[in-house]
């Protein structure tokens, strides 16, 4: 479940962690599992024991826990909601910028490694991969941009540098993405992101370029992702930025032009 803010119930504070074991007692036949987390929700009110007819003990949530449950599941819905507006906002940029865009991929990526050790292969989903619209292998430019909504989400990925690794391969640049808080403040400062990788911010309803992305010389996209690009659909301008996208703007003009 996407991070939620904590909370403090009798003086227990309450966050994903919690939210997610009451998930998981829901599902299921409500086993105790006499753990700390267990402790905490059952000293905030929101699990309680009960004895079956057999004297076995098991757990159940109260109508707090419910409560919490319900409210954890609506976080989360507005946690994507948020994010899958900001990828569908730096795609319409990139679209824009006259680049073919792709949401959604599974790109098969090498990470390094020495000389004389096996290669280390990672697979990652970037949220928005594009490349310049242009026949010369050379001048494509893939660049990865990674959206982050959520400053825990964003610390987590943080410390994998394999995956920022898998990034990086991927693309040429490699940006992060970062949305705002509730108080309308990016999620993070842009210090706290590697420098090999570019920060941009959600500032109102404009993105600003926090610090650049270094650029990388790609000659060439590797095969696999030839073939991954090819298996899928890129995003078409006239979806996304409407019956008024460039090409149509053209098309209009020149019937306009034309003599009746």
């Amino acid at each position: 479940m996407t991070a939620r803010p904590s909370i403090t119930i009798n003086g227990i504070a309450l966050g994903r962690a919690h939210a997610r074991r009451l998930r998981d007692v829901y599902r299921s036949a409500g086993w105790p599992c006499l753990d700390s987390v267990e402790v905490e929700l059952l000293a905030a009110g929101l699990l309680e024991r009960a004895v079956e007819p057999s004297g076995h003990d098991k757990v159940r949530l109260t109508d707090a826990g419910i409560v919490f449950l319900a409210q954890a599941f609506h976080t989360n819905r507005q946690a994507m909601s948020q994010h899958d507006a900001l990828v569908d906002r730096v795609a319409q940029a990139m679209l824009r910028d006259g680049r073919i865009v792709w949401t959604g991929l599974s790109i098969r990526a090498r990470l390094p490694s020495p000389p004389d050790e096996a290669a280390r292969w990672k697979i990652c989903m970037p949220d928005v991969f594009s490349i310049r619209n242009t026949t010369v292998a050379g001048y494509l430019e893939p660049v990865v941009h990674e959206i982050k909504v959520s400053r825990a989400d964003l610390l987590g990925d943080l410390k994998s540098k394999d995956k920022r690794d898998s990034y990086l391969d991927a693309g040429g640049q490699c940006w992060y993405v970062l949305g705002s808080d509730r108080k309308g403040k990016p999620i993070a400062e842009a210090h706290e992101v590697p420098t090999e990788c570019g920060v941009m911010v959600l500032q109102g309803d404009r993105l600003e370029v926090a610090r650049n992305a270094p650029k990388r010389s790609m000659p060439d996209l590797p095969f696999a992702l030839w073939m991954v690009l090819a298996k899928a659909t890129p995003l078409r301008a006239s979806a996304d930025l409407g019956s008024d996208g460039p090409d149509q703007a053209m098309l209009l003009e020149q019937r306009t032009e034309s003599p009746p």
